[in-house]
């Protein structure tokens, strides 16, 4: 559906599904990412499911990803598009073009296209990152990096095929939100 200026899109409703609320539309809406559906990918931690799959954002795709320690958040890759990702919590390793950089809570790392990357968790504690993208014609690079491989995060061998690069990790699964994945605030 197009909308102009003069006319936005409307408010969709939320559903009430057994993992937790999803937008029933592609319409603006709000939903607490405790009550959001989330996937859990057992070695790679668990991410909110903030747009419906149905409906996916049609520009930019954005969510939290915790991750326990030692957990990667992907393989290791470069992509066409750039992203960011703002850790509001814990602590993470992140893997950059052969280097490697620990991010705290509120570091931020600004991904131009074709940064090649991963995140993996570590300290001693869960991290939590909001991950944000760039969707149109997305085109994805996995190659060989010695470090990503030594924290289980290469594609075994290069490729530039998610389906291949991702082979060997279990399919994920959509489950309710459980207390204690994102840091405890005061909403007020």
């Amino acid at each position: 559906m197009t909308y102009t200026p003069h006319e936005g899109p409307p408010e969709t409703e939320l559903q009430q599904t057994e993992t937790g609320k999803r937008a029933a539309g592609p319409g603006w809406f709000v939903v607490n990412a405790r009550e959001a559906p989330w996937e859990r990918l057992e070695g790679g931690g668990q991410a909110t499911l903030l747009e419906p799959k149905q409906h996916r954002f049609e520009q930019l795709g954005v969510n939290v990803h915790v991750l326990s320690p030692g957990e990667p958040s992907t393989k290791y890759h470069g992509e066409s598009a750039q992203e960011g990702f703002l850790v509001i919590s814990g602590e993470c390793t992140l893997l950059v073009e052969g280097a490697e950089r620990t991010l705290r809570a509120w570091d931020f790392f600004h991904c131009p296209a074709w940064t090649h990357h991963a995140i993996v968790g570590a300290g001693d504690g869960p991290c939590a990152i909001v991950m944000i993208g760039h969707r149109p014609d997305e085109e994805i690079d996995y190659p060989a990096d010695p470090a990503a491989a030594s924290y289980g995060a290469a594609a075994d061998p290069p490729t530039n095929s998610g389906r291949e690069a991702y082979a060997d990790w279990p399919e994920s699964a959509e489950v309710a939100y459980q207390e204690g994945w994102l840091p405890q605030v005061n909403r007020g």
